[in-house]
């Protein structure tokens, strides 16, 4: 089964995210900063990266960007989460490299169908 890092600042939203992608059978490593994200990613390389756009330390921008401009970390779909949900915050989050974003609150079957897509052909749609 796919690993995934969630990387949410908010400890309810990342336990309840992580809760949700244990039960599925996923494997879940779970941090609550872009910084601690970079620094985790280096240790075990995740398939799949649900990242949290306003956070300390690193944006979920920063981190999506640099993610994707790494040569050893490009291949990680990363999703981006937000409460904005803006074509401009859409637009601004695949402009970093991003693979899917969505609004939160999202219901556990939308990313469980995000998470799906992009592992089965590498598009959220």
């Amino acid at each position: 089964m796919a690993h995934i890092m969630v990387v949410e600042d908010s400890r309810t939203q990342r336990h309840l995210i992580a809760h949700w992608l244990k039960a599925q059978s996923f494997t879940v490593t779970a941090v609550d900063n872009g910084l601690d994200a970079l620094k985790q990613v280096r240790k075990e390389l995740p398939d799949i990266i649900i990242l949290d756009i306003v956070m300390p330390h690193l944006n979920g921008y920063e981190v999506c960007r640099f993610l994707k401009t790494n040569r050893r970390t490009q291949g990680i779909y990363v999703i981006l989460c937000s409460t904005q949900d803006t074509e401009r915050d859409r637009a601004q989050g695949l402009e970093q490299g991003a693979d899917a974003y969505l609004c939160k609150p999202f219901k556990p079957q939308v990313l469980l169908h995000t998470i799906q897509n992009l592992l089965a052909t590498g598009t959220s749609i």
